[in-house]
């Protein structure tokens, strides 16, 4: 590595590709350790709401130690653990929030959608007639889709990094925490919605071969019978396994967004960018 440059108040964000790239390096570099904690976090995912605070606090621990790399500053994991342990249920409560805020946002968009499909429907039916306005609303309808996709990517660009600030820093809650991602991300929301896409696209086959395709031998067997639930039993475990290859590297992602973003606005090192990403 280069000797560090320090924090110009001009620096250049990383790219898109250069997010992506730097998170699959981090994964690839910690592959062993990420994916024994990404396992243990699913495991507990098996047991209701302390489980699932467990998986959150799990979540927080790897960006933790992937924002320690960045930083130079690699930390040990039991004292990494030590750290976000005690907060397990403030992550528990951002992964609540977070959720909350999506459905409304969700809700808000569909409900908005709705409305819009049925207007354009009611007056197209007048003009065009009935053929003509079912393509019309038809196309509108897939336009809506388009704009509710694009609007939830937007609004969990902004949360997207909700639990790295308490998995780093000290003195800050949960309630905080999230807040923080939406002051830090807010100048650079599109670029992150760019990341958010990109590790999406990335992601998407390991998510379509653990956890939809198993799905579809459920399709040609009886509910309720016995093969019906055991082969909803393995597809629920083989999810889980595709959840532990993914984890990792999406709370790798969040590290470098999180530092991309504070080496910016707030002067920390820069010691990523005197890398080859």
């Amino acid at each position: 590595m280069s000797d560090n440059l320090g924090y110009t108040s001009n620096a250049e964000p990383l790219s898109i590709g250069n997010v992506v790239s730097a998170g699959v390096r981090l994964y690839r570099s910690h592959l062993k350790k990420y994916l024994q904690l990404a396992l243990i976090a699913h495991l507990w995912v098996l047991v209701p709401i302390y489980g699932w605070a467990k998986y959150a606090a799990i979540s927080g621990l790897i960006s933790r130690l992937a924002f320690g790399e960045l930083t130079n500053q690699p930390e040990p994991l039991p004292d990494a653990r030590d750290r976000v342990e005690p907060l397990l249920w403030s992550f528990w409560g951002i992964y609540f929030r977070v959720s909350l805020y999506l459905l409304l946002v969700y809700l808000g968009l569909a409900i908005a959608g709705g409305i819009v499909i049925g207007l354009f429907a009611g007056v197209l039916s007048v003009i065009l007639g009935t053929e003509g306005a079912i393509i019309t609303t038809a196309l509108v309808a897939v336009l809506m889709v388009i704009i509710i996709v694009a609007g939830l990517t937007w609004f969990y660009a902004r949360w997207v990094i909700a639990e790295v600030p308490l998995a780093v820093e000290e003195n800050i809650n949960g309630a905080e925490s999230v807040n923080r991602s939406w002051e830090l991300t807010k100048a650079s929301a599109f670029r992150i919605q760019g990341v958010v896409i990109v590790a999406g696209i990335v992601t998407l086959p390991i998510v379509f071969l653990f956890n939809y395709l198993p799905s579809l031998f459920l399709l040609a067997l009886e509910p309720g019978s016995l093969i019906y639930g055991l082969v909803y039993f393995i597809s629920m475990l083989i999810s889980l396994l595709g959840g532990m290859f993914v984890m990792p590297f999406w709370q790798s992602i969040k590290a470098v967004i999180y530092y991309d973003l504070r080496s910016r606005r707030e002067g920390l090192g820069l010691e990523l960018r005197d890398r080859e990403i």
